[in-house]
């Protein structure tokens, strides 16, 4: 397995050692003692799935307070763009974010932890989508951000995109309030 830094602190690309041969492939989605070692915890307490067709977009969702969720994801069918939005306010890199191709074919997960907007966008023709949350839904809690912000400059890779209500009416990015703050290691 090999576990790799992004340019934003805190997001992790895992990409884990597959065996295939002629019967298909293995591997190991999740080790908490590999996992721990590079700092992603291990009290993940809620899975969750979606499936999308192409051109969905999802997000960018978050949650704040004593509800606020580490999320460990990846795409079990289909591919996706995968993008996650710092939303720590005194990082150096507030506001800026990260795309990752995630897919079924190569299996790359990506630890995004508190602090952290996310969503993804759906580039296949339909995409399984799985995340471990590191703390339980809670609607009181939960945040979103306008997912095409042009203050974000988020290219989704989608010319036109199916969004839901709720993410259509989201804040804006310069609305949303000092929830996080970062703390460096």
């Amino acid at each position: 397995m090999k576990i790799s830094k992004t340019e934003i602190t805190g997001l992790l690309l895992i990409e884990p050692d597959v065996f295939t041969d002629n019967r298909g492939y293995f591997f190991e989605s999740y080790s908490r003692q590999q996992y721990n070692d590079f700092g992603i915890p291990d009290d993940f307490v809620q899975d969750n799935y979606s499936k999308s067709k192409k051109g969905t977009v999802r997000g960018l969702h978050y949650q704040v307070g004593d509800k606020a969720q580490g999320k460990l994801c990846q795409v079990i069918k289909g591919e996706v763009l995968d993008v996650s939005v710092d939303i720590r306010f005194n990082s150096q890199t507030f506001g800026k974010h990260f795309a990752q191709i995630l897919n079924s074919d190569l299996k790359t997960q990506i630890w995004i932890p508190k602090g952290f907007a996310h969503g993804f966008s759906v580039l296949s023709d339909e995409a399984i989508f799985s995340y471990k949350c590191t703390n339980y839904y809670s609607k009181a809690h939960e945040r979103n951000i306008l997912f095409n912000d042009p203050h974000l400059k988020i290219d989704w890779k989608i010319d036109y995109p199916t969004v839901s209500e709720k993410d259509l009416n989201a804040k804006k990015f310069k609305d949303i309030e000092r929830d996080f703050v970062y703390k460096p290691e």
